[in-house]
């Protein structure tokens, strides 16, 4: 039985950079109504009374009118300020309320008397409130809480205080994962990996579901990618047996890592949804996800052929989902060829051998696909003493080194198996081969 021939290249790979997501400022919405109470007791909606929203946390003010029945909304206010909303028309006595918080799907009642019409300013309240005069005790009609109002109110200051908090380690993670991201593209630029990795491991610590979380793992994967050649290439050239056997486990366990991590981000990116009207978001996320899915069709190249041959449909699923997502002709033709690789470095012939004739269907002339099959052919015929596959496999490769130039570094390769099958199995090319044999 004839030797089987393995064929396996470690390439270098491209660095990728991907668009990292976010969060932004939250803002909310303000709503109201004004009243106005007449001399009899009835109250009626208060129209075009000028609103003054001041923040009392920072210095802001916002302005607005109500209404023909009364109300008043302020939409994309910050939602963490705390406001004061105060009221004022001719002919009546202003009035406000304080310790205000937006997006609380609140309606806010300002009431209203007959008045002077003065307009108040901030100064003014803070100082009749610093004097523990509320609008009602002024005089000023000021809206009275009921229990039943304080109830919600305190309630959804607690509320307030939980989305300020989480808040508040939304901005802390957002600064971390924008700076770890940045340090580790330098690093893989200056080919550090270690610190690439290193850095792309804090921005994941600090909020491993943040929604620049995918871009964190899909260059963390790049960079395990990276530095498992760099580690594989340097064990195999090593004399030093243990030096050796340490260097593959240890890109063995990169590789393994590397499609974790990638496998990860195409998850995430995938589960997330941004809003349909928002096409920027829509874009980005569409970008994120063709990257994650080159970095996972790389890792899984790599984990398949180097670490567990087991997994080769998980492979071969992460390229033909790469392969739909890839819209350059030369870089889908590159995937078909890696995907076809992998499969014959895994030893998956026949499934190898399939792809190849894919390949060949639409450029009959592809040197790679012409010597694979020709290989895969022998292979299989060497597996089940197959003489047909044996002649197919010459034909192939007779084809091959037809067309191969002298420069080609497997057409010696191609000439000694023919020279072995013409030897110990009496089998040659046929006179004038198919340019379309099929297996």
């Amino acid at each position: 039985m004839f030797r089987r021939y393995f064929f396996s290249v470690i390439a270098s790979f491209a660095v990728i950079f991907s668009t990292a997501v976010f969060v932004s400022a939250q803002t909310g919405a303000l709503r109201g109504h004004v009243v106005l109470k007449q001399a009899d007791g009835t109250k009626v909606p208060a129209a075009d009374v000028i609103i003054d929203v001041f923040r009392t946390d920072i210095s802001a003010k916002y302005n607005t009118k109500t209404d023909k029945n009364g109300g008043f909304v302020f939409a994309g206010l910050p939602f963490i300020g705390t406001y004061i909303v105060a009221a004022s028309k001719q002919g009546a006595a202003p009035t406000w309320i304080q310790d205000v918080k937006v997006g609380r799907e609140v309606d806010y009642e300002l009431e209203m008397s007959p008045g002077d019409g003065r307009r108040l300013t901030h100064e003014e309240i803070k100082a009749a409130a610093g004097q523990g005069k509320g609008p009602a005790s002024s005089g000023s009609g000021g809206a009275k809480e009921t229990a039943e109002e304080k109830a919600k109110r305190e309630e959804l200051l607690k509320q307030n205080e939980a989305i300020m908090a989480s808040n508040k380690k939304a901005e802390e993670s957002n600064v971390v994962i924008q700076r770890t991201f940045k340090a580790g593209n330098e690093a893989i630029k200056a080919k550090n990996y270690d610190e690439a990795i290193n850095q792309f491991n804090e921005g994941l610590a600090a909020d491993p579901e943040h929604p620049g979380a995918p871009s964190l793992l899909t260059n963390k994967a790049t960079a395990l990618n990276s530095r498992a050649v760099a580690t594989f290439n340097a064990a195999i050239q090593s004399k030093d047996d243990a030096a050796k056997t340490a260097g593959l486990e240890a890109a063995k366990k990169d590789w393994r890592q590397a499609f974790e991590a990638s496998s990860k981000a195409v998850e995430m990116l995938k589960a997330s949804s941004p809003a349909p009207t928002d096409a920027a978001a829509a874009s980005n996320a569409k970008t994120n996800l063709y990257f994650a899915l080159l970095v996972k069709a790389e890792a899984s190249r790599f984990f398949v052929t180097k670490v567990d041959l087991e997994k080769v449909d998980a492979g071969v699923a992460s390229f033909q989902e790469y392969i739909a997502a890839e819209s350059d002709p030369a870089k889908k033709l590159k995937a078909e060829h890696d995907m076809a690789q992998m499969l014959f470095d895994a030893n998956s012939f026949d499934r190898a051998l399939a792809q190849y004739q894919k390949i060949l269907e639409a450029n009959p002339d592809d040197l790679d696909a012409l010597l694979r099959s020709g290989q895969a052919l022998f292979n299989i015929g060497a597996l089940n003493s197959d003489k047909a596959k044996y002649q197919q496999a010459a034909d192939f490769l007779a084809r091959f080194v037809e067309k191969a130039p002298d420069t080609n570094a497997f057409k010696s390769d191609a000439k000694a198996i023919l020279d072995t099958l013409k030897e110990q199995e009496n089998v040659k090319p046929a006179a004038a081969p198919s340019r379309r044999r099929r297996p």
